[in-house]
């Protein structure tokens, strides 16, 4: 019949532990029993002073293994940065979405404005006719009196539309300081090169 051993059922850490137990205990006991004793008797006569090394020196001390938290950490390092990345590329096309939206709603905004000012253009060119064709039917006497009371830039811009004839009929019938201001208005505007 096989003998068994009665402490093979016992887990390693247990005996280990145990077995530490009894060489600390042993020990402990030893101090005990041991006298005590100086270690150096009589006064020394001098102290000798070691001199300190000027790099300290490194103790050789055995690679620590890493804990379970560090090992795991080490291992999900690649993953974290890519779902780290991800999360940002997702973020960057959110904002991307945003922007091509209001890119597109300026877009939007733009071809309105061009049409309004597109449409506004026709009306003041029609506008202008309308005033043009106005005082080209006007009296000369009458043109010029309303002529002479408006804004001077105003009144030349209309004073180049009309007919030579009937422009020189109503500046013949305007006060001569009105007259000459609208004329040197009109040279000037007619000039290739700017003026100034």
């Amino acid at each position: 019949m096989a003998m068994t051993n009665p402490l093979s059922n016992l887990p390693r850490r247990a005996l280990a532990a145990a077995a530490l137990g009894i060489v600390f205990a042993n020990t402990a006991y030893a101090e005990q029993a041991a006298p005590k004793t100086p270690l150096v008797q009589g006064t020394p006569t001098r102290v000798i002073e070691r001199e300190m090394p000027k790099e300290p020196i490194e103790a050789a001390v055995p690679p620590v293994e890493q804990s379970e938290v560090e090992r795991f950490c080490s291992n999900i390092a690649d993953a974290a940065r890519d779902r780290r990345y991800q999360l940002q590329a997702e973020e960057l096309k959110k904002l991307q979405a945003e922007v091509d939206k209001r890119i597109a709603l300026l877009e939007e905004r733009k071809t309105e404005y061009e049409t309004w000012l597109k449409r506004r253009e026709v009306f003041l060119a029609r506008a202008e006719e309308g005033v043009v064709q106005i005082y080209s039917r006007m009296k000369p006497d009458a043109a010029a009196e309303r002529l002479a009371v408006m804004n001077v830039d105003l009144a030349a811009a209309i004073m180049m539309k009309l007919d030579a004839r009937k422009a020189s009929v109503i500046l013949n019938e305007m006060e001569s300081k009105v007259a000459a201001e609208l004329t040197r208005i009109i040279a000037s505007a007619a000039r290739r090169e700017d003026p100034t």
